[in-house]
Order: C-alpha cells, then structure tokens, then sequence
C-alpha cells in the first residue's frame, strides 16, 4: 500500500481524472480557500479550484463541472 498524497499536493489526481497542477498563492471564493491550478486528464483543460473542492472536482470543458476560478 502507497502514501497517501494531500489533495492539494500537485500531482494528486483525483476521482474524476483531474490532476492538480500547482498552488497559486491566490485567494479563493470560499472561506480560507485558496485556488490550484488543475489540469482535465480526459481533454487537457486547465483551470482553477478552491483546495477544499479539488477531491471531487469535474472538468468544466468536458464533464459538466462549475466554472474554473481566475488564476
């Protein structure tokens, strides 16, 4: 059995195929979140994420998720 990464850790890849790509540093739209930089692993869209939404996130280009953040 492998570590566990933290879902904010780039690299982390989570249910739906969306893998983080970095921390922006940035602030968030939801209370002490900040936005990561995720990458589509189906269509290779890249958008932003609060951190507390990275683990159960879907592409807004190709599987319906929300909107992506400003980065």
């Amino acid at each position: 059995m492998g570590v566990e990464m933290k879902t904010t850790e780039p690299g982390y890849v989570n249910r739906n195929g969306q893998t983080v790509i970095s921390a922006t540093g940035l602030a968030g739209n939801d209370h002490l979140q900040y936005v990561y930089v995720l990458k589509c692993g189906r269509c290779s869209h890249q958008y932003g994420a609060n951190g507390s939404d990275i683990f159960q996130r879907k592409c807004p280009r190709c599987q319906g998720g929300a909107p992506g953040l400003p980065y």
